[in-house]
This record gives structure tokens, sequence and C-alpha cells, in this order.
């Protein structure tokens, strides 16, 4: 049995709100995708494309962790060759206002803690 202040889904347990949060959309690759997506309705293909790195497996690893969750929604359209689109769904659209104070937040920190023998402005990602 839980404690009031504990959270179980699916088997695992939380100890607070936040911690089930960050497991949700932490990862390597999940804020990316999540960012990508708040610009609107993308192809897997677009997606593989646009985040730099990641490999086929991770991608869709990732996109059906992030559907699961609710935080995705996956349309494919009955077609030939198959066309699938991905989305954020409304719940996944509420992270907006979270991920650009994370932003933020990582900016500061980033100014704070600049890595020796880098210039700052090349430790950013702006594309996102």
């Amino acid at each position: 049995m839980t404690s009031p202040s504990m959270y179980e889904i699916n088997g695992k347990r939380y100890q607070c709100a936040i911690e089930l949060a960050v497991s949700i959309i932490s990862g390597r690759w999940k804020p990316t995708i999540i960012c990508k997506l708040f610009a609107g309705k993308h192809r897997y293909g677009e997606l593989k494309k646009g985040i730099v790195g990641i490999n086929h497996k991770m991608l869709a690893e990732q996109l059906k962790e992030l559907e699961a969750a609710g935080i995705i929604h996956r349309h494919a359209y009955p077609e030939v060759p198959p066309k699938v689109e991905y989305e954020l769904t409304e719940l996944g659209m509420k992270l907006k206002p979270i991920i650009d104070q994370l932003q933020e937040w990582g900016e500061l920190f980033r100014l704070a803690n600049p890595r020796e023998g880098i210039p700052a402005e090349n430790n950013m990602v702006t594309d996102l």
C-alpha cells in the first residue's frame, strides 16, 4: 500500500508528482522530441532528420513511450506507402510552459557554468 504522498502507476512507485512527471519526460531524446512537436505534426522521417544523433531504434522506442504516457498521438493513415504523423495531445501541450521554464533555467545554468575551452555561443542548441 502506498502512503498518501506516494503515487503508483503501472506498478512503479513515485514519492511525489515531480518524480512521476520527470520520469515521463526524461531521457536523452524525449525533451527534444517534445520540443519538435510543439511546432505541430511531424512525420517519423521529419523527426529523424531533425534530431541529430538519434537512431531509428531509439526514436521508435521514445515515440512509443511518449504515446503510452498520453503525451503524443500517433495517427496512421490507411495509405500505401504508409503515412504516420505524430502530434502532441492536449496533455502534451500542457508541457509547453514547463519546457519553456526548463529552457530558461538551463540557459541560466549554462551561463553560470561555462565549459572550459568552448565559447558560450557554441554551447547552445537553438533549433528546438
